[in-house]
């Protein structure tokens, strides 16, 4: 049976609260709660002990009763102090808006470096509120907010976790290193990558699994996807690209949580192109693109060439402009497809051109250099030397000009 939980949040003006909180909902949601009813405070600041003020937090604590509530979500992060101090009045376990991202991610997490990742993360911003959560994370029957793989260290002491959260820096340093030196070594191989990025649940692993049958989860939750996955695929000009699913971002996540995940956001930063899918029949699709355009402004790759997808138009009915960066597709109706990879391949940094060559027999062994970080597709023996039909990298386009039977590039 999901938890019954009440969304807590305070107006102070900052945000659209409302919004917010259907967020909010949908992350509860996706970690197995089921909201029984919402509060809004609207206030000029945060009341410094429990949030909201007195008068409200005793209609949330009458509320926990009608609505026989297991939890309470607040839309904002907490201090132990104010957890503390809201569990007292209400009797009912207290977790906010980063905590049950965290859950999500714990439960989703997949991969020996994911897992690492959570870990570190919830450790992170936990040990500074032991004191308010420690009661909770000691109940044996769990629940939303205090399940992962941080909850066991949590109970211990602070010199413990501290010790801990430095084993797991070193190891994700290490995992580092290795992402780092396959960058390079792709870079070497002339191998060029693309990032799908976008909002959660807009449909970016449906995409991933169509164009390359990667057979990743796809589900209509939110962070269905938290472990990057690369798959390559050939554009209609014969170059491959590496296509790299990447964790969908959200309005306000947390830095921390952008620092822990950074292994699927910086491949957004290296790639030689980014995808961005977007959710064309959600009414708020332009601010939600807003957010991943901002965030990977953060992360240093405002200059890589994008292309904008606009998933799900069989649910649009009004007309969308397009332009030579955009494209509208159906990723579950399989429309558009082709449009889209045309809209990739002429948008992607040429690295290679196709190219016919004659190349005598005493210059064959510049095949063996095209092959080597090019593709040939066609290859045939004539008496005045060997014909191709290349894809080669740039560098080697100069010394091959004299011997080009056709341009095809």
């Amino acid at each position: 049976m999901p938890e019954k939980a009440i969304l807590v949040s305070v107006d102070t003006g900052e945000y659209d609260c409302d919004i917010s909180l259907d967020e909010l909902s949908e992350l509860a949601k996706t970690a197995g709660a089921e909201e029984t009813a919402r509060v809004i405070q609207k206030r000029e600041a945060y009341e410094s002990a429990t949030v909201v003020g007195e008068g409200k937090l005793e209609e949330i604590s009458e509320l926990c009763g009608i609505y026989s509530a297991d939890l309470l979500i607040f839309d904002c992060e907490l201090t132990a102090s104010q957890i503390r101090n809201i569990e007292d009045k209400t009797n009912v376990r207290v977790i906010d808006r980063t905590m049950l991202i965290l859950d999500i991610f714990a439960g989703r997490a997949v991969s020996a470096e994911g897992k690492l990742q959570v870990e570190l993360a919830q450790l992170k911003y936990r040990l500074p509120r032991l004191m308010g959560i420690g009661t909770s994370l000691s109940r044996l029957g769990g629940g939303i907010g205090t399940r992962g793989p941080g909850e066991t260290q949590l109970e211990t002491d602070r010199r413990h976790i501290r010790r801990r959260i430095d084993k797991l820096s070193e190891e994700l340093r290490e995992l580092e290193k290795r992402r780092g030196l396959a960058r390079s070594r792709r870079k070497k191989d002339n191998v060029q990558v693309g990032a799908v990025v976008g909002y959660t649940n807009v449909g970016k692993s449906t995409l991933l699994n169509l164009l390359t049958n990667a057979d990743v989860l796809a589900e209509d939750k939110l962070f269905a996807t938290l472990d990057p996955t690369a798959r390559s695929i050939e554009l209609p000009d014969g170059r491959n690209l590496v296509i790299v699913d990447t964790v969908g971002l959200i309005r306000r996540l947390p830095h921390n949580l952008v620092e822990a995940f950074k292994s699927t956001l910086e491949e957004a930063a290296n790639a030689d192109i980014i995808i961005h899918v977007c959710d064309a029949s959600d009414a708020e699709f332009a601010e939600k693109a807003e957010v991943t355009l901002k965030t990977l402004a953060e992360l240093g790759a405002a200059e890589i060439p994008t292309v904008t997808v606009l998933n799900k138009c069989d649910k649009v009915t009004c007309e969308i402009p397009t332009d030579d960066k955009t494209v509208k597709i159906s990723a579950l109706k399989n429309v558009g497809i082709p449009e889209l990879l045309q809209t990739i391949a002429r948008n992607l940094p040429q690295t290679s051109q196709r190219m016919k060559l004659l190349l005598p027999y005493d210059k064959a062994g510049l095949s063996a250099k095209i092959r080597e970080n090019g593709k040939i597709y066609l290859e045939e023996y004539t008496e005045n030397g060997v014909i191709l039909d290349a894809l080669v990298e740039n560098a080697l386009v100069s010394k091959l000009r004299e011997y080009v039977l056709e341009d095809r590039g």
